[in-house]
């Protein structure tokens, strides 16, 4: 199963989407209905697919992705008709309207993420895990719930050109130009949060790598990783919930 959004067919996308919750439901990322990954649809710049509300992680199938507009307008589509939670689509619509280099989005609000995001230093150079990340992460400001549509340009802000962001007192943001790549910084941020509680509950001061050392492990992984990478990363994945 190629995680390729572009080249992938709506069906094809909703099968990997689908297998994507699935796998967040596997590593234990979720909490209940209340977080959301969306995908968008091949050919158009302006609609994606998310999970109708109230259907668990592990439960999600293909049909249960409702297909909306940047307004919210479901699109005639009587598979998955329902409803979509609102703060997940003001989140989410803001990231497909304003980067259409991102495929998919992954939103999470998992004990680690959330610890980090509410750390006033955010993530933490500590592990190398973290290093993935190391001068290439946003962080947007708690507002409250993000019913207000308004917040959207502000959140596009805040990410930037960057694919992950800590949301301020709420979770963890990560995105990719296709669901592999998505599903790989989300397990490499995650992962990097879990080291950083684990660390600082260990010890006040933990060892920090030099600056140096710091941008040397970001650029290795920039000049290391790739589509390639990430489908391989995928399709091994994918054999934990086949």
């Amino acid at each position: 199963m190629t995680s390729h959004t572009s080249e992938m067919s709506e069906q094809q996308t909703r099968i990997a989407l689908a297998a994507l919750y699935r796998l967040i439901a596997h590593f234990k990322m979720t909490d209940l209905i209340d977080t959301h990954i969306s995908a968008r649809v091949p050919g158009t710049t302006d609609q994606f697919l998310i999970n109708r509300y109230g259907v668990l992680f592990h439960e999600v199938q293909p049909d249960d992705l409702v297909k909306i507009d940047p307004s919210g307008q479901q699109i005639d589509d009587v598979r998955a008709a329902g409803e979509v939670n609102v703060a997940g689509f003001t989140i989410h619509s803001a990231i497909h309207m304003a980067r259409h280099d991102l495929g998919c989005v992954i939103h999470t609000h998992t004990a680690d993420g959330i610890a980090v995001a509410c750390h006033p230093q955010g993530l933490l150079p500590l592990s190398q895990h973290a290093l993935k990340f190391y001068g290439r992460i946003g962080y947007h400001p708690y507002e409250g719930i993000a019913f207000d549509l308004e917040e959207r340009a502000r959140l596009v802000d805040s990410l930037g050109a960057h694919s992950v962001m800590v949301l301020h007192n709420h979770g963890l943001i990560a995105a990719g130009g296709t669901i592999a790549e998505a599903f790989l910084n989300i397990f490499f941020l995650e992962r990097a949060c879990q080291a950083q509680v684990k660390a600082l509950s260990a010890c006040a001061q933990p060892i920090l790598p030099p600056e140096a050392v710091r941008q040397r492990t970001s650029d290795q992984f920039l000049r290391e990783e790739g589509v390639e990478h990430a489908e391989k990363v995928w399709q091994a994945a994918l054999r934990l919930v086949s």
